[in-house]
């Protein structure tokens, strides 16, 4: 086994309990990880609906932010 395998075990098994502890997390506080895909009217939509910057349509982690709010707002905030 060279030095560079047991690198990738070392990093693979960090990966894999950052993974878990996050999974972890989200479960103590009762959330879901998933993947939404969003059309581009649908971000229209949040820019219209000014949750959104428009000069911020290109950037995910504002997207994500937007669409949080829109939720919240939507089905209202659990605690």
């Amino acid at each position: 086994m060279s030095l560079e395998c047991a690198g990738e075990s070392v990093t693979h098994s960090k990966t894999s309990a950052r993974r878990m502890r996050l999974h972890r997390a989200r479960r103590q506080k009762a959330l879901r990880c998933v993947t939404v895909e969003l059309r581009e009217r649908e971000i229209d939509a949040l820019v219209a609906k000014k949750l959104l910057l428009c000069g911020s349509r290109g950037d995910n982690a504002a997207i994500r932010k937007a669409l949080y709010s829109y939720l919240d707002g939507s089905l209202g905030r659990s605690l």
